[in-house]
């Protein structure tokens, strides 16, 4: 079946999601992160002595590409992982004082983003787009 270029929305939405992942690389750029690194930092800041594994899916990446970022992190002093006092297979992970000044850094010019983001639409917009956006993940993920 064809279909027009015009009339297809994927590209609108990668068009939306390069923007945004630009904006934030420079904004987290700042703090000397990456994306990942930055998105990694918060949700460790979020939930102190998650496993890499859980990391992985509150980051939306592979555990392969978790381990290399993870590694980095705690290359640089940012983060410090420890064995679970019952599951010694399992790493717990935690922000160092380092890692939350990076963090706290980085959050602050990618906030800025956000707002400017939440600020275009009114808080039924947020809503109905967020709605939509859901959507859009239930009529891909459909036909997996």
């Amino acid at each position: 079946m064809e279909m027009p270029p015009e009339d297809r929305l994927g590209l609108d939405i990668k068009r939306a999601e390069q923007a945004l992942m630009t904006a934030k690389s420079s904004a987290v750029r700042t703090a000397d992160l990456t994306v990942a690194q930055y998105a990694t930092l918060l949700a460790l800041a979020q939930h102190p002595g998650i496993s890499a594994a859980a990391l992985a899916r509150a980051c939306l990446v592979t555990p392969q590409a978790m381990t290399a970022v993870l590694k980095t992190l705690e290359a640089r002093g940012l983060i410090e992982r420890s064995a679970h006092p019952w599951h010694r297979r399992v790493l717990e992970t935690r922000l160092t004082e380092d890692g939350r000044r990076a963090l706290t850094s980085a959050d602050k010019e990618a906030v800025r983003i956000e707002r400017r983001l939440a600020d275009e639409f009114t808080a039924e917009e947020q809503d109905m787009l967020r709605t939509l956006l859901a959507r859009c993940v239930q009529a891909i993920e459909r036909d997996r």
